[in-house]
């Protein structure tokens, strides 16, 4: 595989859709936009206690595997993905559409759809 500048900072990398090297794309790109970066967690320090809402509270040590659990689970929309996909489908026979939804049926793949449109010959 040969190698690109970076259209950034002009470093020699291995050629990506962004043509940028992975500092440069650091500073361009935020994926955690949309995320919760701060939460208030209450914590007891006689008993080393974190109060889980409405009114338990739960024993961990600093940097355990159930403090990293409670603290994840404190975040807001950290399950919710959103991806627009569009399947454009044109056949010489409807038994092809029908085998199609039958694979999605079967599989549960439209479960979190949001929205399934059904459009005739394709256009919007």
């Amino acid at each position: 595989m040969g190698s690109v500048l970076c259209c950034k900072c002009g470093i020699p990398m291995t050629p990506n859709a962004a043509n940028m090297c992975v500092k440069c794309l650091r500073s361009e790109v935020d994926i955690t936009e949309g995320l919760q970066k701060h939460v208030i967690i209450m914590h007891c320090p006689e008993c080393d206690s974190y109060l889980q809402p409405p009114k338990t509270w739960i024993k961990a040590q600093l940097e355990s595997k159930e403090l990293l659990t409670f603290c994840v689970k404190r975040l807001k929309n950290l399950n919710k993905w959103v991806a627009p996909v569009q399947l454009r489908q044109h056949v010489s026979h409807r038994r092809t559409f029908f085998y199609l939804k039958q694979l999605i049926l079967r599989h549960d793949a439209a479960v979190h759809a949001i929205k399934i449109k059904q459009m005739d010959q394709g256009k919007i």
